[in-house]
């Protein structure tokens, strides 16, 4: 949790600002995160391919 010095108490990362400042006195408390380059999880491919599998073969057993 971040510590604002200058307020003297913690801060919950939702009422920090933006940047990472506190709203109050406009330190800079905790830099702010950048997401790195979020791709898509072998294991959530793995279950869309597993999905549209099962739901063609059912599809298939409409007609036979």
């Amino acid at each position: 949790m971040p510590w604002c010095e200058d307020c003297g108490k913690y801060m919950t990362p939702n009422t920090l600002r933006d940047d990472g400042s506190c709203p109050t006195c406009g330190r800079v408390v905790e830099e702010p995160v950048v997401p790195d380059d979020e791709t898509t999880p072998w294991h959530f491919k793995l279950l869309v391919v597993a999905l549209v599998v099962y739901l063609g073969y059912r599809f298939v057993q409409i007609f036979l």
